[in-house]
């Protein structure tokens, strides 16, 4: 089955109950909410549900399947939707959404990249994501002001690999890292660990003692939380 976010004028949600057995789509406009209604004539297997997404119960409105997700996410709230759609990674077979291009490329972004971040560790740690193809802003009516990109995610991502146990203190630590990123890493870890234990880590993983979280790689960040966790010692 299909989850479709932002179903907007039902032009996907049509596309997708061609070939689906099971197609939710969600919006939260109230006027294309109406016309999506009208579609069910033609699509028996198409569901619409009003609503925000980050407010729905998604599983009492799933249920106990796997899913598909697609969306065509508004860019200012794509980080919460990504972070609400991997509650439920365990169930979800990919993921393929149209967002903003800046915002794409630091999903995809590795080590090392100026736009390497929270965001992008995040995303891998749970999916494969990858940059479909570009969209023009003339593909829109109206026409955005940004460039877009349909991304495309495979899951799992790095977590079925990593087998953290705690993967919400993991993401927090992550966040801790990249609090402020013109700052080293052992400044940012300052309010969960005394310096000198943080010193000691990254000594023992061979990192520089002014790394900063820009530079460390998906198992770089589970090895130094290892080491780490969340002490406030």
């Amino acid at each position: 089955m299909w989850l479709e976010i932002g179903a907007g004028h039902g032009e996907m949600s049509r596309e997708l109950a061609k070939n689906a057995r099971r197609v939710v789509a969600i919006e939260l406009d109230a006027p294309l909410v109406k016309a999506l209604e009208s579609l069910r004539g033609e699509h028996s297997n198409l569901e619409v549900v009003a609503g925000d997404v980050l407010a729905l119960d998604l599983e009492q409105i799933i249920g106990e399947e796997r899913f598909r997700v697609y969306g065509n996410l508004p860019y200012y709230i794509t980080s919460p939707i990504l972070h609400r759609l991997f509650e439920s990674a365990d169930r979800i077979e990919s993921i393929h959404i149209v967002i903003q291009l800046e915002v794409a490329t630091r999903l995809v972004a590795r080590p090392g990249r100026r736009a390497y971040g929270y965001l992008s560790v995040l995303t891998q740690f749970y999916t494969q994501p990858e940059i479909a193809f570009r969209i023009p802003p003339g593909a829109f009516r109206p026409p955005p002001q940004v460039a877009s990109a349909l991304v495309a995610m495979r899951l799992p991502g790095e977590r079925a690999r990593l087998g953290i146990h705690d993967e919400s203190a993991f993401l927090r630590f992550v966040q801790r890292c990249f609090a402020q990123k013109r700052k080293t890493l052992a400044n940012n870890l300052r309010a969960m660990a005394n310096a000198k234990r943080v010193q000691a880590a990254l000594a023992t993983l061979k990192l520089n003692p002014a790394v900063r979280a820009e530079e460390l790689s998906l198992d770089q960040f589970a090895s130094l939380f290892a080491h780490i966790g969340m002490s406030k010692d």
